[in-house]
């Protein structure tokens, strides 16, 4: 068959043509599409054919017909057959109560297409009301509790798995069909309709998780998401005070999976991408940095299932004992754990790997099989999206992962595991490529406390990032994160066995960048905010490490690196000073940085002299890192130093206040991405029609 004829069929099968073996011969229309077309006459089908509706949902769905005919209709025409489009969404829902499995499939179906094709209009349409159009006002409360009654009944039913995901796909199509869920009025009825126990059932049950765990759980951070801040929200109430051990494992299985997938592939891709230098190069122009589709769809998909772990994380308490839920790290087990259902092709990255690796209590545990849990998967996770944040998506990832990890970083339990000195890991994280070092050998990583693990992404994210479009909020955020930490610790007194001079030279280095970079920056940013933060993590450093740094040598290092670095923090003062003798815009700003410099200039004006003096009697011209230590541990005694208030108290996270507007534009992006990927093949009957083969 020639491209030409090959491309006219798949128009005429778009259409609802059939054509028949003679050429000559005029196409004929399928009896689905011709019913769809008595329903967009003003008269009512079933008038001349009583049996109109009944033979309707025996025959399979043209949704591309159904919809692309909504759609070509104005305003205007539409009311016309309004009365039509109402009696076809009543008899959908009247047929999902059905026995026939067959009906309900088509039943499905046909409600997606209304519900997006009526949806389409109404965008170019003003003052066309949506409920009106498919329901009628006085009957939509009926209808629609019918309609959530039935599906809520068709998720919790042992019945097919087919029809389940089918029931997904509808309510998804439901929720996404605005960009701005909150906008979307017919969501009320889902308010009022709970189907969060189906979701929980779902979610408790391995089986049913393993098909839909995927769409339960992004179906739900959508829902939590409904008009959040301006009326109570019946979702969020009830996702709070969840507490069934099993549901909570649950999703948090889902969401390991699906971060634990994204993670895979883009190791297999950096993998690729080492593997020769030609091969290298191909890939890098080819996926790295056009990043095709499917790449795309990963990252924004993966927003959705980052949203759910944020709305699980933050609104309820005891999804926290989840995050450190041990388990074979997924995606190194070669043993299946049950035969892989077979589904239609998906986007990549927009399912999580099939095979539930928590179901099975037999799994061999070999040395290559590193024991993992949810944080640990979401650390690597972040450990991706967060090295490049000029792509949006990403820049909306790593700002998402950062305020997930200081609601963590603020919780009394998640920080009594993440301290925990008998719950040691290894963790990999992905470090961004730099010329100036080498690539950590993966095997030479310690098992140490998950806190190590985080400190070490946040040390990570200040050192790749000093470049000329500041991600200031980002730094702000990231800084922020320690000094939680540090505030659990100094509060607990945990000393933690932690590499500190990395994290003191990664601060020290940032505060360098911001004073070399001060014209540009401070054109767009309040360059003394970020500053301040860091000049008071030494202050806790100054002020507290002896209660919290693991030996009395760690703290001798930090006031060894505050000398050696002197020449930082004094240009540091000399610049506020400047600004904060100004009359300018940044005098507080840059006052408050002065003040809080007090300790640092003290220690360095103290010992400077002491370490001079120690050379010039020893006729020594430069003194080893034991030497300045030596004079450092002789003069303690005769520091004085002044104690600052406050230093371990931080504001804590409030969503509402601050966050809204940023959370209101990242549903909106998650949804758009959720309604492209709900494409027609995925609503697809062969699968489902296979199912019910057997049915006459």
């Amino acid at each position: 068959m020639s491209l030409y004829s090959l491309t006219m069929a798949q128009v005429e099968k778009r259409g609802g043509l059939l054509r028949k073996s003679s050429a000559s011969k005029k196409p004929l229309k399928e009896k689905v599409v011709l019913m769809y077309d008595e329903i967009f006459m003003t008269e009512d089908p079933s008038k001349c054919s009583p049996r109109f509706w009944e033979e309707l949902f025996l025959m399979k769905v043209n949704l591309e017909y159904l919809e692309g005919k909504l759609e070509s209709l104005d305003g205007e025409e539409l009311m016309k057959i309004k009365d039509n489009i109402n009696c076809l969404f009543q008899h959908c829902i009247q047929a999902l109560g059905e026995e026939h499995p067959i009906r309900v499939v088509n039943a499905l179906q046909t409600l997606c297409a209304l519900i997006r094709g009526v949806h389409q209009k109404n965008k170019s349409t003003s003052g066309f009301d949506i409920i009106n159009m498919l329901m009628g006002f006085d009957k939509a409360e009926l209808c629609m509790k019918n309609l959530m009654e039935s599906l809520d009944s068709l998720l919790c039913a042992e019945g097919s798995e087919s029809l389940k995901s089918l029931c997904l796909k509808l309510l998804l199509c439901l929720v996404t069909v605005t960009d701005n869920i909150s906008q979307n009025t017919i969501l009320e009825y889902v308010m009022i309709n709970s189907i969060f126990e189906a979701i929980l059932q779902i979610l408790s049950h391995p089986p049913s998780r393993r098909e839909h765990g995927y769409d339960a759980v992004v179906l739900l951070a959508l829902l939590v998401n409904y008009r959040k801040y301006e009326s109570v929200n019946p979702y969020i109430v009830k996702l709070s005070i969840v507490d069934d051990e099993a549901t909570l494992n649950g999703m948090g299985l889902v969401i390991a999976q699906a971060l634990s997938e994204y993670n895979r592939q883009y190791k297999d891709k950096e993998e690729e991408h080492q593997s020769g230098f030609f091969s290298a190069l191909t890939n890098m122009v080819g996926s790295m940095f056009i990043a095709d589709a499917h790449e795309k769809i990963s990252v924004q998909t993966n927003e959705a299932i980052l949203l759910a772990l944020y709305e699980a994380v933050h609104l309820n308490r005891n999804f926290i004992t989840v995050l450190a839920q041990s388990h074979p790290e997924m995606g190194l087990v070669t043993t299946p754990v049950s035969p892989a259902p077979t589904t239609p092709a998906t986007p990549l990255g927009t399912t999580p790997p099939s095979s539930d690796v928590i179901s099975s209590v037999e799994l061999p545990l070999d040395a290559d099989v590193q024991t993992s849990n949810l944080l640990i998967t979401f650390l690597k996770y972040s450990s991706i999206v967060m090295q490049d944040t000029k792509d949006e998506h990403r820049l909306h990832s790593g700002k998402l992962c950062l305020i997930i990890l200081t609601c963590i970083a603020e919780d009394q339990y998640a920080n009594a595991f993440l301290h925990d000195d008998n719950m040691n890991f290894r963790v990999n994280l992905h470090r961004m490529p730099m010329r100036h070092r080498k690539k950590a050998a993966d095997k030479n990583l310690p098992c140490r406390p998950l806190v190590c693990a985080v400190l070490d992404l946040m040390v990570e994210f200040i050192v790749t990032h000093m470049m000329k479009e500041f991600p200031m909020d980002l730094y702000v955020r990231c800084i922020q994160v320690v000094h939680k930490l540090l505030c659990y610790q100094k509060k607990c007194r945990v000393r933690l066995h932690y590499t500190w001079r990395e994290l003191w030279s990664a601060l020290i280095n940032l505060l360098k960048f911001l004073m070399s970079n001060e014209t540009v920056l401070l054109a767009k940013h309040n360059i003394f905010t970020l500053a301040l933060m860091i000049v008071n993590l030494f202050n806790m450093f100054i002020t507290y490490g002896d209660t919290f740094l693991p030996t009395p040598s760690s703290y001798d290092e930090l006031y060894y690196e505050i000398i050696r670095m002197h020449q930082s923090f004094d240009n540091l003062y000399s610049m506020v000073l400047r600004l904060s003798t100004n009359a300018g815009q940044w005098k507080e700003a840059a006052s408050k940085v002065t003040h809080a410099l007090v300790n640092i200039r003290a220690i360095i004006n103290h010992f400077n002299p002491k370490i001079e003096s120690y050379a010039a009697v020893n006729h020594i011209s430069q003194l080893s890192e034991e030497q300045v230590l030596e004079v450092v541990r002789a003069n303690y005694d005769t520091l004085t130093l002044k104690l600052q208030d406050g230093l371990d108290q931080y504001e804590r996270y409030s969503e509402q206040h601050k966050e809204a507007a940023f959370f209101k534009e990242l549903v909106r992006s998650i949804s758009t991405n959720v309604r492209r990927n709900l494409a027609f093949h995925t609503l697809s009957q062969e699968v489902l029609l296979k199912e019910f083969s057997t049915i006459s």
